[in-house]
């Protein structure tokens, strides 16, 4: 084999030093591939399109001040990075595999950790399963439940993945909207505001219905669902069999005195429900990509088969970091010592400080209970500016979004990529913003806005 790699080598080398023959190996290695059979697999139909891509690169092309994706662009606190320095540069054997499902350390500590929270004596071998970040559970999850033909409802606004990942599974996306209810007078709009509407909930549940999906503290909207709320959820699952796959990735990142309450903790749901976390949203590193997903045994087994035969295992020094977070906020968890503490309480001070900024300029912020995001709504600007460039039935969120990149040097997400395409048009008066940003960003963001409050004369 060797010599068979080493005489192609040479017969490129040879081609290189020829005045044409660099067009030559262009034209070999960017060939088309024909085939008679379809090349793609049909379960890709329809989820080719990512709106992140587009924003993201449109972005990059201007000088903005990003607040579209969510992350922190400050530093992870201190203890975090000396956990992943020490994992790098300490044990050896740290570079090497480790437990396929989790590295022991780890998975001890979440079970610990978790168990407490969720009223369950969690066994860290069995009822829980690290992966590829919060990403990778959700991935797992459908892959090991959702079969062909299954329903799965899905609450909007909903972070965008659930809709092709229960697609790719061969399922069918059943959407329920959170609607916002008027403001009462003289209070600020809050993202409680949004509401489900039971009887049209209960209407979504079939015999079909394999799983609903709820987001909590919810993104877009940093929605953090009240007991009552979950125990609707909770009811309507039970009697109808159902599975809860619940994504708690900002459970740490609530405000205002809000507790994050997860559903499994609820009378007769933990059998049903699967708990996502991310270690990136937790300690504010989202690029180290460890998630969890806690839950029973019985459907948890069906997931450690899908990761078993996909990605099969995860970073070890990241996890090894990750077990030495927790288990230092362990000992100070419900203290003023607590990092989950400190993060919300400076989180929340980022919130406030956007909020008034967008305020003076005639945006209308929804005060967020949680997560890293707000959203604003836009329809004054629609009123005034309706005819912005776009393509033809392109919803008017997308449209302003893109002239907000392209004229005033702010990124944001429109609201509608966040809904389902029949829903989308009656959502498009909204944009998100983040606001897990540094100072020296929002300052930024200050700026601008306060540059177009001047050309507008708001």
């Amino acid at each position: 084999m060797f010599w068979n790699v080493a005489a192609i080598a040479v017969h490129l080398a040879g081609l290189l030093q020829g005045r044409r023959a660099g067009a030559s190996v262009t034209r070999c290695l960017h060939q088309t591939l024909t085939m008679a059979k379809r090349l793609q697999a049909r379960r890709l139909d329809g989820i080719d399109h990512n709106p992140w891509v587009e924003y993201v690169k449109l972005a990059n092309e201007y000088d903005t001040v990003n607040l579209g994706q969510g992350f922190p662009n400050f530093p992870p606190p201190d203890f975090a990075v000396e956990a992943f320095q020490q994992a790098v540069s300490g044990d050896f054997m740290l570079n090497q595999y480790t437990r396929a499902f989790g590295y022991p350390p780890l998975v001890k500590v979440l079970a610990s950790f978790f168990g407490k929270l969720l009223g369950q004596e969690l066994d860290p071998l069995v009822n829980v399963l690290v992966t590829v970040g919060a990403y990778g559970a959700l991935f797992t999850a459908f892959q090991a439940l959702v079969d062909e033909g299954d329903e799965v409802i899905i609450i909007e606004p909903f972070f965008d993945c659930y809709e092709p990942m229960t697609r790719m599974a061969g399922g069918r996306p059943v959407f329920v909207s959170l609607r916002p209810s008027p403001s009462q007078d003289g209070k600020l709009p809050c993202s409680s505001d949004w509401q489900l509407d039971p009887t049209e909930l209960a209407s979504k549940f079939t015999s079909r219905t394999k799983a609903l999906v709820l987001n909590t503290p919810n993104n877009p909207l940093g929605k953090v669902f009240t007991k009552a709320e979950l125990e609707l959820v909770a009811s309507l699952c039970q009697q109808h069999d159902v599975l809860c796959i619940s994504d708690e990735v900002y459970q740490w990142v609530v405000y205002d005195g809000h507790q994050h309450i997860s559903i499994a903790s609820l009378p007769g749901m933990w059998e049903r429900t699967l708990t996502i976390g991310s270690a990136g949203k937790t300690f504010s590193a989202t690029g180290w990509k460890v998630g969890w997903v806690l839950g029973p045994d019985d459907i948890l087994k069906h997931l450690r088969t899908v990761h078993q035969n996909s990605v099969y295992h995860c970073p070890t020094q990241a996890q090894a970091a990750v077990a030495q977070c927790f288990e230092r906020e362990q000992l100070h968890l419900g203290q003023a010592s607590s990092y989950f503490t400190q993060l919300s309480q400076a989180t929340q001070h980022r919130r406030d400080h956007m909020v008034r900024s967008l305020q003076s300029v005639g945006l209308k912020p929804f005060i967020p209970q949680g997560s890293y995001f707000l959203i604003a709504d836009i329809s004054d600007f629609k009123s005034k500016m309706p005819d912005l460039p776009g393509a033809a039935r392109e919803p008017y969120d997308r449209r302003f979004v893109k002239w907000m990149i392209k004229n005033k040097g702010l990124a944001t997400i429109p609201v509608s990529i966040f809904y389902s395409e029949p829903h989308q048009k009656d959502f498009d008066h909204y944009i998100r913003f983040c606001f897990m940003k540094e100072e020296v960003t929002l300052q930024a963001m200050d700026k601008k806005l306060q540059q177009w409050k001047a050309e507008f004369g708001l």
